[in-house]
């Protein structure tokens, strides 16, 4: 049944009244700190947030549990940061840096644990594993609601969404990933084996965890730093996230396209969905991370004619992102127009991926350009 002819239920009504009501109050309490445009973003995440809780339910769970942990470790820290130091519940789960360590954590036992459970075709293990990564995702979600907020007791000038450094954007990654993969897994559960794709979803997600702990011992991303003046933007607010949407979906295709490979050799075959099961949620993917790419992509040329003066100049990160595009835009040409099928598209996903992974971090290790504030 679509979301238009399904009747409200009492728990979409009470979702619903939630989530206008925190709307309400975010207005009325920073009303005095918004423009224009702010008020647009808080108005159009409201309404999105009310239409995905109807699209898919589990979100009228996962959204308020999160909310309510993210506010418990906001009222905890009594508008000190140097609470985060002292109150247990802080230091230890609630803060922003202590629900990263635990999201870190549940994303290896939950990899363990589909793998476990693909190998011993054990529904037990599966079902751990996914909450496991539901719970990952909350960690996720809650330390980026904490850090906002943390962020703004380091300083009100200083205060700032949090998706403006790799580190930052990282979580960012491991999160919309996850939230997508986990609809996929739950979308076609009726098919069998759903949940066993997550044995090759999770371990690119656990690459990015791998990336986020270095990153945090190494060189201290974890410390929250003031904005440049190029990211000091209500653009940063939708263009970051609409991109993350794009990468997270490209990075969970490659995924399943490692997995149609394996099937379509006979390897794993008896473990995982059917082929043609892999490359549809595969072609879904994309489809997904396409649109939000070109939006994403649509609305950067944007901030870049207010901030820089033009629409486009070549930059080394808009050139990228213009080949991570082409790319996919290819890949859909071929599936749609042409009709490919099979392993030259899951083959193709697995190359997107180090396309995509340059254009996401390669970029900003090795050249140089406008966007150069993301480097290492």
């Amino acid at each position: 049944m679509s979301i238009s002819k399904r009747r409200l239920s009492p728990f979409d009504m009470v979702f619903t009244g939630l989530i206008l009501a925190a709307g309400l109050f975010a207005y009325k309490r920073y009303a005095a700190f918004m423009d224009y445009y702010e008020e647009g973003i808080l108005l159009g995440t409201v309404a999105a947030i009310v239409w995905f809780g109807r699209f898919w339910p589990a979100m009228r769970v996962f959204l308020p549990v999160s909310a309510l942990f993210a506010l418990a470790g906001i009222g905890l820290y009594q508008g000190t940061l140097s609470n985060g130091q002292s109150v247990f519940w802080l230091k230890y789960i609630l803060s922003s840096q202590s629900a990263v360590m635990w999201m870190c954590v549940l994303y290896l036992l939950a990899t363990l644990m589909y793998w476990l459970g693909m190998l011993r075709r054990s529904n037990t293990a599966l079902g751990i594993a996914s909450n496991l990564t539901w719970a990952a995702a909350s960690a996720a979600l809650i330390s980026k609601l904490v850090r906002w907020y943390e962020s703004y007791l380091v300083g009100v000038d200083v205060g700032h969404i949090p998706v403006s450094n790799l580190y930052e954007v990282f979580i960012l990654f491991c999160l919309v990933t996850t939230l997508m993969y986990l609809y996929y897994e739950q979308k076609f559960k009726a098919q069998g084996m759903a949940k066993t794709m997550g044995a090759f979803v999770l371990p690119i997600i656990l690459a990015a965890v791998g990336f986020i702990l270095w990153y945090s011992v190494d060189r201290q991303a974890h410390e929250i730093q003031p904005l440049i003046p190029a990211l000091q933007s209500w653009w940063m607010k939708i263009h970051v996230p609409a991109n993350f949407v794009g990468y997270g979906a490209f990075a969970l295709s490659a995924g399943l396209g490692a997995a149609q490979l394996l099937v379509s050799r006979g390897i794993l075959s008896s473990r995982l969905p059917s082929y043609d099961t892999l490359g549809e949620v595969m072609y879904k993917a994309i489809s997904i991370g396409f649109l939000f790419f070109t939006i994403a992509t649509i609305l950067g040329a944007m901030w870049a004619a207010e901030a820089w003066g033009g629409y486009w100049s070549w930059d080394p990160k808009e050139t990228w992102a213009l080949i991570v595009w082409l790319n996919y835009a290819s890949w859909l040409h071929m599936r749609l127009v042409k009709g490919w099928r099979g392993n030259i598209l899951a083959w193709w996903a697995l190359i997107g991926l180090l396309v995509t992974s340059f254009a996401f971090i390669g970029v900003n290790m090795f050249l140089s350009g406008l966007h150069s504030y993301g480097g290492l």
